[in-house]
């Protein structure tokens, strides 16, 4: 790998500001043109998040991130861990980097035309050759600690519903051989072929039970879709109309940093949102099944009672443990929603709601759901003083919470 020089730092970060304007320009031109030249890649990369924009977005801003620390490069620390992460999770490997490396300098020198003279240019080359190696080096040492390497078949040998819009699968490995251990917290990948776009693809899905050994359980929402901008969910469609018991899917090892801290006495407090509550259970889950005395607050926001996934079993585990306690919250109460039963309280989790339920002393966060909702809530804690590096949170799928 060629070092870095000084000069060369320079000139990638004086980029910035012109990554900050045209930078999704740059990342859309990228894509296209790599997927033109690479269309075999398209099974690595979800074609929908390509659709709405999310996914360049995402790298422009990752981009952007790494240009302007250049020669500050453990800033970003925690972003190269998410990074390395979901690109294990996907089966990312090292020859696939030359290729992104061609077309993301070719797509520089498209958009921004005589602007990239050829020492910034250059520059780039070996800014990205650095950035490679450094998530190349990340991801192996994730691939040598994983359970197994690659896609691994797994039979669904349950299909659960869990609410109108929420499914659970049950995975084993199809060789009957154990399912893996995991941190309470992390995702699988799961790949699945979508006809009318003639490629596989691929979906991380949060773990949503505790580690046993017996299976691998997922939970998946079926995204119906808002508006031509956000067409409904094609994998999620295919899981819940296509996928029966007895059917083989293909899967990842589990990975994700946003996980249960497991060795501290702490409180925790479990905040989420929507189908952001399916790591939430597992957490909850694994610290039930370990008996574990640690104040354990559920917190949870959905639409009404007919989205509520997992009612019976937080019901279950509410009563018949006396350190964990739940708030629930309905956006839409319906005739048949029970006060007290299903439900804690009616709308959505404002701060001074943040402050009366969540606030717990000395407490470690886990927030998962929609960006908005866990800026929301996480913004809420801080300014009730709670520590950032106390609050952790899981976005699904692109974007950032900043």
């Amino acid at each position: 790998m060629t070092l870095i020089t000084a000069d060369q730092m320079a000139r990638v970060k004086a980029t910035a500001p012109v990554l900050a304007e045209h930078g999704t320009t740059i990342t859309k031109h990228f894509y296209g043109r790599m997927f033109a030249r690479h269309p075999e890649l398209k099974n690595l990369f979800n074609q929908t998040h390509q659709k709405t924009g999310s996914q360049p977005e995402t790298l422009a801003k990752a981009v952007y991130a790494y240009a302007a620390n250049i020669d500050n490069l453990g800033v970003l620390g925690g972003a190269v861990s998410h990074i390395a992460h979901k690109h294990a999770s996907l089966n990312i490997r090292p020859e696939h980097y030359p290729i992104v490396g061609e077309n993301l300098l070719a797509s520089i020198v498209e958009v921004l035309g005589d602007a990239v003279d050829a020492d910034t240019l250059e520059a780039w080359r070996v800014a990205y050759g650095q950035l490679a190696q450094i998530l190349i080096g990340a991801e192996a040492d994730l691939y040598a600690g994983a359970a197994w390497s690659g896609f691994r078949p797994f039979k669904v040998a349950r299909k659960v519903r869990e609410s109108d819009e929420i499914t659970s699968f049950y995975l084993t490995p199809a060789d009957g051989g154990a399912a893996p251990t995991f941190e309470p917290g992390q995702y699988v990948t799961v790949k699945r072929f979508v006809g009318d776009l003639g490629v596989d693809q691929p979906r991380q899905y949060s773990l949503s039970d505790a580690p046993h050994g017996k299976w691998l359980r997922i939970s998946v929402k079926r995204e119906a879709g808002q508006a031509e901008s956000i067409p409904a969910g094609k994998v999620s469609t295919l899981m819940h109309d296509g996928v029966e018991e007895g059917v083989i899917v293909e899967v990842t090892a589990p990975m994700g940093e946003f996980s249960l801290k497991r060795d501290v006495p702490t409180p925790v407090v479990l905040i989420s949102g929507g189908v952001g509550l399916t790591p939430m259970v597992s957490m909850a889950s694994t610290l039930v099944a370990e008996r574990s005395p640690r104040e354990v607050r559920f917190i949870h926001a959905c639409r009404s009672g007919a989205v509520h996934a997992f009612r019976d079993w937080l019901n279950d585990t509410v009563r018949e443990h006396a350190n964990v306690k739940r708030t629930v919250l309905y956006e839409l109460v319906g005739p048949n929603d029970r006060a007290g039963i299903d439900h804690d309280l009616e709308g959505r989790l404002t701060p001074e709601r943040v402050k009366h339920y969540a606030l717990v002393p000395d407490a470690d966060y886990y927030i998962c759901g929609p960006i908005a909702f866990m800026k929301a809530q996480r913004d809420a804690l801080v300014a009730l003083g709670v520590a950032p590096e106390r609050v952790n949170t899981e976005i699904f799928g692109s974007g950032a919470l900043d």
